[in-house]
């Protein structure tokens, strides 16, 4: 009798089949992002988008797909809107079709849904009817994934405005609760005015499976091409591959380990000795913003504008007298990279004289505006732009951001991306509408290329503190500063006023050695204040690097405070 193999126990494992699951989520993704290309007012296409990116567990591209849709169903109501022909005929096209998965949901089965049959369907009736459906789903979508990211208040705000078109929708009294409860927990009082609810969250940081952008950092085209830039900045350096501690999620009995885990980055390193004080890197950079709505620094590069009545003098935009530089160089640079982009397109007021609560957002916001003026002159996509193309956002890989959904999943990872509707979403597409750039036939600036530019700013930017008040107003971004990795006992210091200088310390703060740098050696930067006691600058790698600082200054004073506590039979959680 011949042998037969038995198929008992053969079943696909779990973890297979949530690989094949998710494959075909994001082939379907690339389906919908190809429709979009051609059919870029569609709103039907954003909200089946929408229900994808809730599906792969990113629910901040879900929400700004839903956002996007409730903003072409405004335009298919109102026939003054710019885009309204074009969201009517998109519109159109789903009238006498299937009614789409996207829109027969859960409670919107009880909504009002035109009849796909008969002569009135092609009537102005059906299709505002089909655009109000529509908007209570965007609603839906909107609320429930800006909870999900942790802004409470744009989710209640979403929710409210949602119910007012469908008032017993149950899919958003379900949100409604949900978000209370929340609310409830996190204010720790059971009344509270929208205004009160927290709304800024954090979201993925990762290089996205379908960003074919990021640079091959390693490979040898791309390091002859950033020693070729740095050697005009740092004749004494090269850009070489570096080994670096692996930032932690929080606390780490790891600390007083000699072995720890490892990663691979980009660093600069000495060719030949650098004294003390001698000047290692000079730095120009046209990535900047600054908050102060009359502030006397340069549109360019941030630095001071000279005095009236100087040797220099200041060079005014001939179209936009209110836009200066400090320099004829300066203002050459700007109209050859940036400015004509936004050039008298109204755009100086957006996000400046912030609340102090609010300074630190407003400044990413504006190197994100940089960066879209940018790519909008040169006609570039905005992650290929010299001036970020080769930062490194301190991503994650996808995998370790995933959500389990195993009856035996452990909690859900720890996202690490700050994130709000109003910074992520919202303002930015204000921007480009005032730089005259179509929001919808404009994929380059989709939200997950935004979310990249921002893990890479908040890795990377530079600020300066007011002198009046003590709040962040200024910011850059300097890509080759940027590339010098940080530590807590930095081998050179910086100062930025119009360049970005980097200098040989002339004694290291650990143990107040002489300084200097031997040729061979990594240069070693700081991005935060080095004076600060080591939970704190641990707390502030966190919310910029997305984890916490691993190297040997942080780990002797975490381990030795440990130890403290220790000895004083305190537990390292405080009991």
């Amino acid at each position: 009798m011949g042998h037969v193999a038995s198929t008992a126990g053969t079943e696909t494992p779990p973890s297979l089949m949530e690989n094949a699951r998710t494959e075909q989520l994001l082939d379907r993704r690339q389906q919908l992002t190809d429709g979009l290309a051609s059919l870029p007012y569609d709103l039907v296409l954003y909200l089946e988008r929408a229900l994808i990116h809730a599906d792969l567990a990113y629910p901040d591209l879900a929400a700004g797909d839903a956002y996007r849709a409730l903003l072409l169903t405004d335009e298919v109501a109102n026939e003054e809107f710019e885009y309204h022909e074009q969201a009517v005929e998109a519109l159109r096209m789903h009238i006498g079709q299937p009614i789409s998965e996207a829109l027969a949901f859960g409670d919107l089965s009880n909504e009002w849904i035109p009849d796909m049959s008969g002569d009135s369907v092609h009537g102005t009736e059906a299709l505002q009817d089909l655009a109000r459906l529509a908007s209570v789903r965007a609603y839906q979508m909107l609320a429930l994934n800006l909870l999900l990211c942790g802004c409470l208040q744009s989710a209640a705000t979403f929710c409210e405005r949602g119910l007012a078109v469908s008032p017993e929708n149950k899919d958003l009294l379900g949100t409604k609760a949900h978000i209370d409860l929340v609310a409830r927990r996190k204010l720790k009082r059971d009344t509270y005015e929208v205004s009160d609810l927290p709304d800024y969250g954090l979201v993925r940081r990762e290089v996205y499976p379908w960003n074919t952008h990021e640079q091959d950092r390693y490979s040898k085209e791309a390091l002859r091409a950033l020693n070729k830039d740095l050697q005009s900045m740092a004749p004494k350096c090269a850009v070489q591959v570096a080994t670096l501690p692996v930032l932690l999620e929080g606390a780490s009995e790891t600390d007083g380990y000699d072995i720890i885990p490892t990663c691979k980055q980009l660093g600069v390193f000495a060719q030949d000795d650098i004294e003390p004080g001698e000047v290692v890197l000079r730095e120009y950079s046209l990535m900047t913003a600054n908050n102060r709505l009359k502030d006397p620094v340069c549109d360019a590069c941030s630095g001071d504008l000279p005095s009236l009545g100087g040797t220099t003098e200041p060079v005014g935009c001939e179209e936009c007298p209110d836009t200066v530089f400090c320099s004829q160089f300066c203002h050459d640079q700007a109209q050859k990279s940036y400015h004509p982009a936004v050039c008298d397109k109204d755009v100086d007021a957006i996000a400046k004289d912030p609340e102090a609560s609010e300074a630190d957002e407003t400044l990413y916001l504006l190197l994100l505006s940089r960066a879209l003026a940018l790519a909008a002159h040169q006609e570039a996509h905005p992650l290929d732009v010299r001036e970020v193309r080769f930062i490194w956002g301190d991503f994650v890989p996808t995998s370790s951001n995933e959500i389990d959904l195993s009856p035996k999943a452990g909690p859900p990872p720890t996202w690490t991306l700050p994130f709000s509707f109003k910074y992520n979403i919202e303002t930015p597409l204000h921007v480009l509408e005032k730089m005259d750039i179509d929001i919808f036939a404009t994929p380059q600036y989709d939200l997950w290329v935004l979310n990249t530019l921002y893990a890479k700013f908040r890795g990377t930017a530079s600020a300066r503190k007011s002198l009046l008040d003590g709040r962040p107003d200024v910011a850059a971004v300097h890509p080759y500063w940027c590339l010098a990795n940080h530590d807590c006992d930095p081998n050179v210091t910086w100062d930025w006023g119009g360049r970005m200088v980097l200098k040989a310390r002339e004694t290291r703060i650990v143990d107040g050695r002489a300084g200097g740098i031997k040729r061979g050696e990594e240069i070693l930067n700081h991005y935060c204040d080095i004076d600060l006691p080591v939970q704190q600058r641990r707390e502030w790698a966190r919310g910029s690097l997305g984890g916490w600082c691993m190297c040997q200054r942080c780990r002797t004073e975490a381990a030795a405070e440990e130890k403290a506590k220790a000895s004083n039979g305190v537990s390292s959680n405080g009991v």
